[in-house]
């Protein structure tokens, strides 16, 4: 079979001694990989001033495939995060997260197999983040209905390849009722399409208990991103931790394996470091490429020694690195099915878009942000606009009587309009409102659709 060249990054900290593990293991499994080393994480920083080089971005995009030993961003310096940079730069829209019981490794659950499918790009993770007030900030959490598509379409093609038989969308739909609620609409859709699997969903905090109590119940859950990020990490929590916890990064054109833990800089060097999280991202990685015969193998490999009691310290054992990469080479088994399985990737699902909905809206006010200490006393009729409420950290303070709550300096102002308007109209409502002495802060305008059907929420107490 000839070699299919995979882009091999090693990172930071403890990443060239798990990469460096890994690479031994494939290479005594006889796996058919060559590798094309690239930088990124500190090391790049200081080398090129940049945590992701557009030279590590093109031999993925080259390659196709990528395995990724842990990164470090800094905290200070204003850097965009390594992992993060990678999957928007790539559109890696699903992130893939096996949270599955390992042999001889104690924990509260026994036979736990999970499979966590994560939005990847947008949610609060957009990264659209402003100062409103030298007391506020704001994130805007961006939830579209073509990206939440790609993610709920990957997993239930996963569950469907797999074998498994549930997908449970998690969700928080009860409070963030046209985000949450548009991801949830979503699922539904999708799930319409599959009618050989069970679907259901769950609200985010209740899926949170039922799993460390009974995370047997659950086979395949779907996500957005921060909630996913959240879930995937105590999902691996029960099985173990996240050094024995493999990921996945895919996107239509292209895919990255990468441990999920941390770069441990205060062991590198000292032949502490666990490569199992990476070795099992590269076992994932195999099935990934169709090399489901070596993928197995180095499964089965590493079971047994795990099995035979050969661990890590992290794990509770005495191995060092190296002595349990030896060991899991000694447990290599000959590969005898390589053939390369030709399979129809799923990640080919996410090229059916969603629909473009086109819905005709009549706009009818807009929500002006003030910054102002104190209830601010802004023009109660504007034109064609009324003052309808004001809200303070979503609570209405106004109109009736103010709540004694904690008030900040950033006041939402509900201008409403007893008919359909024009944008114009809006320039001449911020014009009025900074010719009164109030600073505006940003705007959102509210619309309702041609049958009356609002497209913002209520304020608390409204």
């Amino acid at each position: 079979m000839t070699p299919r060249m995979v882009t091999l990054i090693e990172g930071d900290g403890i990443g060239p001694e798990i990469c460096a593990s890994v690479v031994r293991v494939f290479k005594a499994a006889g796996v058919p990989i060559e590798w094309e080393y690239a930088s990124a994480g500190l090391a790049a920083i200081e080398q090129f001033g940049n945590g992701v080089p557009p030279e590590a971005l093109e031999s993925i995009k080259r390659n196709k495939v990528a395995l990724k030993g842990p990164t470090t961003t800094p905290i200070s310096g204003g850097h965009k995060s390594v992992n993060v940079t990678i999957r928007k730069s790539l559109d890696l829209y699903a992130n893939v997260r096996l949270a599955r019981s390992m042999p001889a490794i104690q924990t509260r659950f026994d036979n736990v197999n999970i499979l966590v499918v994560r939005e990847n790009i947008e949610d609060t993770y957009a990264g659209i983040e402003h100062w409103q007030t030298p007391n506020v900030a704001q994130c805007l959490k961006l939830i579209t209905r073509q990206g939440s598509m790609n993610a709920i379409r990957y997993a239930f093609e996963e569950a469907r390849k797999l074998g498994r038989s549930r997908v449970t969308c998690v969700h928080k739909a009860n409070i963030h009722k046209i985000t949450d609620g548009l991801w949830l609409e979503v699922f539904r859709q999708v799930a319409a399409e599959y009618t050989d699997i069970v679907a259901d969903d769950i609200i985010v905090d209740n899926c949170c208990m039922q799993l460390v109590t009974r995370p047997q119940q659950f086979d395949v859950l779907v996500l957005p991103n921060l909630y996913g990020d959240i879930v995937s990490d105590l999902c691996a929590g029960i099985v173990g931790g996240l050094g024995v916890a493999p990921g996945g990064n895919i996107g239509k054109d292209c895919a990255v394996f990468e441990a999920v833990h941390g770069s441990a800089p205060d062991i590198a060097g000292k032949g502490l470091a666990n490569p199992t999280a990476l070795l099992l991202s590269g076992i994932q990685m195999l099935q990934y490429m169709g090399l489901v015969g070596y993928a197995s193998a180095l499964q089965d490999a590493l079971a047994r020694t795990l099995a035979s009691g050969v661990r890590t310290r992290d794990l509770g054992g005495i191995a060092s690195t190296e002595e349990f990469t030896d060991a899991i080479i000694t447990q290599l088994h000959p590969v005898t099915d390589t053939e390369q399985v030709v399979l129809v990737q799923s990640i080919l699902a996410g090229q059916a878009a969603a629909p473009v909905v086109e819905e005709e809206w009549n706009l009818v006010g807009a929500d002006v942000f003030v910054r102002y200490n104190g209830l601010p006393p802004v023009p109660e009729t504007v034109g064609p606009f009324t003052l309808r409420m004001k809200s303070n950290r979503g609570t209405k303070v106004w109109p009736g009587e103010t709540p004694d709550i904690l008030m900040v300096d950033h006041f939402r102002c509900r201008y409403v309009a007893s008919e359909s308007i024009a944008r114009t109209s809006v320039v001449d409502l911020l014009t009025t409102i900074t010719t009164a002495g109030f600073d505006w802060m940003h705007v959102e305008l509210l619309h309702t659709t041609k049958s009356g059907e609002a497209r913002y929420t209520k304020a608390q107490g409204e």
